[in-house]
């Protein structure tokens, strides 16, 4: 087999999933299941048969070891997961309301997602690699916030199509005037940005639809995908952009189990499409259709569809 011809890089966490809506005070029973946006953006592509590398970081502890053998699992190559000897692995336990939308409470301080270390990737990897889809979260804290700006910087110097998700979280932003600056930062190195209107208002962008995505591509960005929940989705790109014009999607109608991973699920269904040669149309409508699969079952990972099972809840509904 060929190496990867993409490269994801993040975080990878362990979600405690409640056993009923409420807040966590209230509830007292959780499931364990694997997690962190760029590593269900990896698992969400290699079973969409497009496995990228995928560089993160655990703790050399059960819970590391356990996301270890759930990625060799899903068929990523483990040459990139890296143990820390000396820290945990993240926890993130997570409250549903009766929509089944959640909120996260991290148990992330000095755990090992946060200590990524810069220059740790070749540059013959980097360079052989057409696309690098990086996520907001490791910009929170040091030393993996310096890693993850090198690597956009280098992706972008490569030649490469650089994603990002900013995946706002403010309870890991005491300072949101910090997380404004951060997203100027890398922005400039960004080709294809995935966000929620919530997400770029956290980043201090504002606007309303295609105003909002084009305000966004006005920081560097050639596209701008933007996810809108239950109401689809909607793309804007630039004359720099290797694919033209603006798309609409109105998303798939389903009755939501869990809500965690869907915007992951979309970032891996838009990537698979525009990096095989597909339109904004035909991103966001694969998008849309991994995310809204994923929200049948329980859990982030676990619930990620194949691309047969997609293409057919696609046919069932078109």
């Amino acid at each position: 087999m060929s190496d990867p011809d993409i490269l994801v890089a993040g975080e990878t966490l362990i979600d405690f999933l409640p056993e009923h809506p409420g807040s966590l005070r209230e509830v007292e029973t959780f499931t364990r299941r694997p997690g962190g946006a760029p590593a269900n953006v990896a698992v969400g592509l290699a079973v969409l048969d497009e496995t990228p590398w995928f560089w993160t970081r655990v703790g050399d502890d059960p819970f590391g070891e356990a996301l270890v053998g759930t990625l060799v699992e899903y068929g990523l190559p483990d040459d990139l997961v890296e143990r820390d000897p000396d820290a945990k692995t993240t926890l993130a336990f997570v409250s549903h309301d009766e929509t089944a939308d959640r909120q996260f409470s991290f148990y992330r301080d000095g755990t090992a997602d946060t200590r990524m270390k810069p220059g740790s990737l070749d540059d013959d990897l980097v360079e052989g690699v057409s696309w690098v889809h990086l996520g907001g979260v490791t910009l929170a804290s040091e030393p993996s916030r310096t890693a993850t700006l090198e690597l956009a910087e280098r992706a972008s110097d490569a030649g490469c199509t650089v994603s990002f998700d900013p995946n706002a979280r403010p309870e890991l932003w005491p300072d949101r005037e910090e997380f404004e600056r951060l997203i100027e930062e890398i922005l400039p190195h960004v080709d294809v940005l995935k966000a929620t209107p919530e997400d770029l208002a956290e980043a201090g962008i504002d606007g309303d639809g295609t105003d909002l995505a084009r305000a966004a591509c006005d920081r560097g960005p050639h596209t701008t995908l933007l996810t809108l929940g239950g109401e689809g989705a909607l793309a804007v790109a630039t004359d720099r952009a290797p694919w033209s014009g603006e798309a609409t999607h109105p998303g798939y109608r389903v009755d939501p189990v869990d809500t965690t991973g869907a915007g992951d699920a979309f970032t891996a269904g838009a990537i698979a499409a525009l990096s095989g040669g597909g339109d904004l149309g035909e991103a966001i409508g694969f998008g849309n259709a991994v995310a809204a699969t994923t929200t049948t079952a329980e859990g982030a990972m676990t619930a990620l569809p194949e691309r047969e099972r997609v293409e057919r809840f696609r046919a069932e509904r078109e």
